[in-house]
């Protein structure tokens, strides 16, 4: 899973720069796939919680990089909510885990394909807790997308098993830490929010070592510094890309996920996606895809009436 991008505070003007929004998005992609390749071969070896711990670790060298460049510790290291950073981390842990998870019990193309369902969790949550509205043309695509997702499990047959339903989770997760970011977003720096989770979530998956802990041998030191250093700089390549370019522009771009999956999947474990994964996962996509449209168009008209009947 990408973890969710982070929106850039009212107080600073963005600049666009599309192309490079779109080069830093697709450079992101690619971290996060690589990372994911490599937390699936270390899952084969170490408990999913020691993975998910140097994941983290080694993340905060590039972040750490990236702040001490950019606007400094004093700056970003200040926060008016504590508790609203805790909060995000503990949501965005348990995303974690059930991605990792996922990754491990199910082919890698399955499980991002599932993970594509948090758009949907996320509109559906978005009107209890944040009270937005959401009209019949978003809702239909909500609709459509869970039946998608059903394709994909085939819940009559023998894929609904533990590994979709970790995975399912973990894109409702994904879409509840979405929504604690929006919030947070609208005080908080990106590299705060970013630095606060990648922090706590070590804090909190170090406590877990002693009880699953397994010694590395040194080529394991070094694939778990990789995906750590691949994990934290697709963390920065994504806010970069949300800094960079429109949301409409750069997020279609994330779906190349996929392609990436089905393609190490196959080289790396001989995972062939079926037809009936390939068809759901573009109904989920589409699906996607049209609520993004829908939400881009309702910000770009908020302050036009619309027509009678017409709705999101």
């Amino acid at each position: 899973m990408t973890a969710p991008p982070q929106s850039t505070p009212p107080t600073h003007k963005r600049v666009d720069n599309t192309p490079r929004g779109i080069a830093a998005m697709l450079m992101s992609v690619l971290f996060f796939s690589l990372m994911n390749v490599l937390a699936k071969l270390l899952m084969d070896r170490f408990p999913v919680t020691e993975v998910m711990f140097f994941r983290s670790l080694f993340a905060l060298i590039p972040v750490c990089l990236s702040i001490h460049l950019g606007i400094g510790f004093a700056t970003t290291l200040r926060t008016r909510y504590p508790w609203g950073h805790m909060g995000r981390s503990l949501i965005g842990l348990t995303t974690m885990v059930a991605m990792f998870w996922s990754f491990h019990l199910l082919p890698l193309g399955d499980a991002i394909a599932l993970n594509f369902a948090a758009p949907l969790f996320l509109t559906a949550l978005s009107v209890p807790l944040l009270s937005e509205k959401v009209g019949i043309h978003r809702w239909s695509a909500v609709l459509v997308g869970f039946a998608g997702v059903l394709i994909i499990v085939r819940p009559s047959g023998d894929v609904l098993n533990l590994g979709a339903i970790i995975a399912l989770c973990g894109a409702l997760t994904n879409a509840l830490a979405m929504i604690a970011i929006r919030q947070l977003s609208r005080t908080e720096r990106p590299d705060t929010i970013v630095f606060y989770f990648t922090l706590l979530t070590t804090v909190l998956l170090g406590l877990s070592l002693p009880f699953s802990w397994v010694t590395p041998d040194p080529m394991d030191w070094l694939l778990l510094l990789v995906t750590g250093l691949f994990g934290g700089c697709g963390q920065l390549m994504l806010t970069r890309a949300y800094s960079l370019a429109p949301a409409a522009v750069v997020a279609p771009l994330n779906y190349t996920s996929l392609l990436l999956a089905v393609i190490f999947g196959w080289f790396m474990w001989g995972e062939v996606p079926t037809a009936t994964m390939a068809a759901g996962a573009a109904v989920v996509m589409a699906s996607g895809l049209y609520i993004l449209h829908r939400e881009t168009r309702r910000q770009t008209t908020v302050t036009k009436p619309l027509p009678a009947g017409d709705g999101d």
